[in-house]
């Protein structure tokens, strides 16, 4: 059981590539099914980690990773395709851009070692993208009704402001 969230992660940085090839193949139903159990084992490999008291510096890295591959992926071949707006996955990718680039900046300028503990509004943003993807690729596979991807969209931009600012403020802190 301690290894079991490691696992997890790894496996969402794994299926990652296999599920953009099928986003990319155009095999919703297919994507549906992968990208729900990888949205899955995010939550439930964290759980799993504080349950059973087997957090490690490696799924420390590992679950961020693979988070940031399987929807940054998600968005850009989305975005690629057509399927999704690209301003959306511009503002999304951006973000993440921004975020990495700050934190690489703390770690080689800073004297003090630095941890970037998630917050909640970056959780949550990460939940509303998850949600997003799942709406919009049950939508293009004939699974779902326009409006759940519509209010999706509009889920991960407030979320995205409010973490964006949230990171923001976190940041000017270090």
């Amino acid at each position: 059981m301690k290894y079991l969230p490691n696992i997890l992660s790894a496996a969402r940085l794994v299926l990652a590539p296999y599920i953009f090839w099928l986003v990319w193949r155009r095999e919703y139903g297919a994507v549906l099914i992968w990208f729900l159990l990888s949205g899955i084992t995010d939550g439930v490999d964290g759980w799993i980690a504080r349950r059973w008291r087997a957090q490690s510096r490696l799924g420390a890295m590992l679950d961020p990773i693979g988070d940031k591959l399987l929807l940054s992926g998600s968005f850009l071949v989305l975005a690629l395709d057509g399927a999704m707006e690209w301003w959306l996955a511009a503002l999304v990718l951006g973000r993440d851009a921004v975020i990495l680039l700050v934190a690489a900046g703390v770690l080689l300028f800073s004297k003090k070692k630095a941890e970037f503990p998630p917050s909640w509004w970056g959780k949550s943003s990460t939940v509303a993208q998850i949600c997003y993807i799942v709406a919009l690729v049950g939508h293009l596979g004939g699974f779902l009704p326009v409006i759940l991807p519509e209010i999706g969209k509009w889920c991960v931009l407030a979320f995205l402001a409010i973490s964006s600012v949230d990171y923001a403020r976190q940041a000017r802190r270090m």
